[in-house]
């Protein structure tokens, strides 16, 4: 079994650049699928949930190409609306592909997307959206299949909820629909704006991306296009935890820090010292961290879900008690249970977080539950006493390139060994 071995309490120092954004990246791979020619996409971080997506785009008939951090895609040849269930249950973000899908062959055949167990994913939302575009669905023994009987049709779409997939979704489809299509509620992540930016390099006309309101006009066809991806909100987020539990100061670069506004104030909070510049955060971290009072996980530009794991490792070594109210996903406690064993007081009730804050934790060995529930257990190896194993580094593999070089490099003893 795969797993990565940290000796704890050593203070991370330095610089280290943050990777491109698997969040952005994976929606516009399957956008790639709507284009008549050759996509370069750099800044492609090195992940496998990366490797799913290319072994789905092949599978659907187009040729891709990694050269480093580039991938070339050419999707002249999509001869295929199907994805299979194997890749399928590889990530949660496969269900990207559908309004890709649908938009060029008119038809798809899915089954229901897989990846972490934080808790349910319906994606009732992307099929009741799409339906308002004209596809017609149907479930046949758990696959799932799409067709468009008159065409994809721009519509009014108001969103129940701001589900990030299903605006990427319902852009995604109406790039090439009949007439313009306008989604309410929309998601309003950088993510969102990322795909929309490399559509309309593409020949799209999107306007809106990033905010509540989304304004799409459909076009015949989309051209080749260069784009750059943007970085990762979340592992820059995770890195800067990382420093504040080992007493550290660390600079991250290739970062927007707007596009972790929200987590910012709760750094500070915390006692760090944080600065920004306009492509770089600097934190310095107190000698004990300080409790927050609540923290409440929202809709961009809310406190995003993604960062409640790892900031609850962090506070379980923060001076006083914290509370952490979980809004998104019903689920997403796992990997508490993991982090008692290191020794956190941590209690649950229903959607809320109690973290007791200890004066230290002492090494264990623990599994990775998910993907940024794995990561919390490498924070909380940081911060603990002796060495600690965490199992199961598939999980971090989905959204973490090569963390142990980023953790080595800053200064921490951490290896990957099987």
């Amino acid at each position: 079994m795969k797993s990565f071995v940290i000796n704890g309490q050593r203070r991370l120092c330095g610089e280290t650049d943050i990777q491109g954004s698997k969040n952005s990246v994976l929606p516009i791979m399957a956008a790639t699928v709507l284009v008549n020619g050759e996509s370069i996409i750099h800044n492609c971080p090195e992940l496998s949930d990366v490797d799913a997506a290319v072994k789905i785009l092949r599978l659907l008939g187009c040729t891709v190409k990694r050269e480093g951090h580039t991938l070339i895609v050419n999707s002249e040849n999509v001869n295929s609306y199907e994805i299979p269930d194997r890749l399928m249950r590889e990530m949660r973000s496969s269900v990207m592909f559908l309004g890709a899908i649908l938009g060029r062959m008119g038809k798809a055949v899915l089954s229901t997307p897989g990846g972490c167990e934080i808790g349910l994913r319906p994606i009732d939302i992307h099929i009741s959206s799409l339906r308002l575009l004209g596809v017609s669905f149907a479930d046949e023994n758990g696959k799932l299949k799409f067709d468009i009987p008159d065409g994809l049709q721009g519509t009014r779409v108001t969103l129940p909820f701001p589900s990030v997939g299903a605006t990427e979704n319902v852009m995604l489809a109406a790039c090439t629909a009949e007439g313009i299509t306008v989604i309410n509620n929309a998601a309003r992540e950088p993510e969102i704006s990322d795909l929309a930016d490399f559509l309309n390099k593409c020949g799209a006309h999107i306007s809106g991306a990033g905010e509540s309101t989304v304004i799409i006009q459909g076009v015949k066809s989309l051209n080749s296009a260069e784009h750059r991806v943007i970085s990762d909100r979340i592992v820059a987020a995770s890195y800067l935890l990382c420093a504040a539990v080992t007493n550290g100061n660390i600079c991250i670069t290739d970062v927007v820090p707007s596009h972790i506004g929200s987590v910012l104030p709760v750094l500070r909070e915390m006692g760090c010292t944080v600065e920004t510049g306009i492509n770089t955060v600097k934190l310095l971290s107190p000698e004990k961290l300080r409790r927050i009072r609540l923290i409440r996980t929202m809709p961009y530009p809310g406190f995003p879900t993604d960062i409640q794991a790892p900031v609850t490792a962090a506070l379980s070594v923060a001076d006083g008690t914290s509370v952490v109210i979980e809004n998104i996903f019903e689920s997403r406690y796992k990997h508490v249970g993991e982090l008692l064993r290191f020794g956190a007081k941590i209690h649950i009730e229903g959607r809320m977080a109690v973290i007791e804050g200890v004066n230290t934790l002492n090494g264990a060995t623990v599994n990775a539950t998910d993907l940024r529930g794995g990561f919390a257990m490498l924070i909380a190896a940081l911060a603990a006493k002796g060495g600690s194993v965490v199992l199961n580094t598939e999980h971090i593999d989905r959204g973490y390139e090569a963390p142990e070089l980023v953790l080595s490099k800053l200064g921490a003893d951490i290896k990957r060994t099987e």
